[in-house]
């Protein structure tokens, strides 16, 4: 979905100055609208916080100077999306620019943990910007999808307990804990 750009602008202002309302979870844009989420809960920060630790203990053997992190939002202004995924794989240089955000070529992959009262986002967006791989973890019930290849045409379901290949990552999901 493509939106105009001054409309684009006038969402992204919106979107600063909710971010900075206590409380708020994530705030993004999506579908010509600026979305709201809670704050996650603890199982979901300790996913995060595993499979960061499982790919930044891989990147220096397979993209050296590259890190994941979840403090950076990526955004495609063409496509009318600004987003807060739970991870990024991306370059340590990009953070050099300046921007507020990255752009959708810098990042090599997106992790998205589902949270406990939210639908899972949509892989769409982050194929259509081009990024090589996706992973989607769903703590509400134990499960999981990797999406890769070009437009995501690949799709490889899996639950905890499995351990899985992410594009040159393997993650072992067996220390992830579900929401119930």
């Amino acid at each position: 979905m493509s939106i105009e750009p001054g409309e684009y602008a006038r969402l992204r202002r919106a979107a600063e100055r909710l971010s900075g309302v206590p409380g708020v979870g994530k705030v993004e844009i999506a579908g010509g609208a600026v979305r709201l989420s809670l704050p996650p809960v603890e199982r979901h920060e300790l996913a995060a916080l595993a499979v960061a630790g499982q790919l930044n203990a891989q990147l220096p053997r397979t993209h050296p100077d590259f890190s994941a992190r979840g403090d950076t939002a990526l955004e495609a202004v063409g496509l009318g999306r600004l987003c807060r995924p739970d991870l990024l794989v991306f370059a340590e240089t990009a953070l050099e620019s300046g921007r507020p955000t990255l752009a959708p070529h810098e990042v090599l992959l997106v992790v998205e943990i589902v949270r406990q009262s939210a639908e899972p986002a949509g892989a769409g967006d982050y194929a259509a910007m081009g990024i090589p791989f996706h992973l989607l973890v769903d703590p509400r019930d134990g499960t999981g999808v990797v999406h890769d290849e070009p437009g995501y045409t690949s799709r490889k379901e899996f639950a905890f307990g499995d351990t899985v290949t992410v594009g040159p990552w393997t993650i072992d999901t067996s220390g992830l804990l579900t929401y119930a």
